[in-house]
């Protein structure tokens, strides 16, 4: 689950940066706060790389899935994108575990198979 996770977090830091620049076309909006705003974001997502495997690690990425989609008020192309990294990490979730389950029943198959054999 680890590794699919946080290539979809890598994916968002990106398209954080790139939303940055974008917001930073808008006269409403300050540049210092933009990129302090896109700064916390882009952190947050090279720290959940490490953290998703840990208690909580998953739905601290939901949070950040919808502060993407939300950040679609500033720039609205956000809202598509917020939506394809929200799909994005449902499906690193789910067949993160599955993969992780397969590997967890192989590796007890193949530690069963050999206790057998010393037997």
């Amino acid at each position: 689950m680890r590794t699919l996770c946080a290539s979809t977090l890598i994916g968002e830091f990106f398209v954080i940066a790139f939303a940055g620049l974008v917001a930073m076309k808008d006269p409403d909006l300050s540049t210092s706060t933009v990129w302090l705003v896109s700064g916390v974001a882009m952190v947050l997502c090279l720290l959940l790389c490490g953290m998703v495997t840990r208690p909580g690690g998953v739905a601290l990425g939901w949070a950040l899935q919808i502060a993407l989609i939300a950040s679609g008020v500033f720039v609205p192309t956000m809202f598509f994108m917020g939506a394809v990294f929200a799909a994005l990490w449902w499906a690193s979730v789910h067949f993160g575990r599955k993969v992780d389950e397969a590997k967890a029943r192989a590796a007890a198959q193949a530690g069963s198979s050999s206790t057998a054999d010393a037997a």
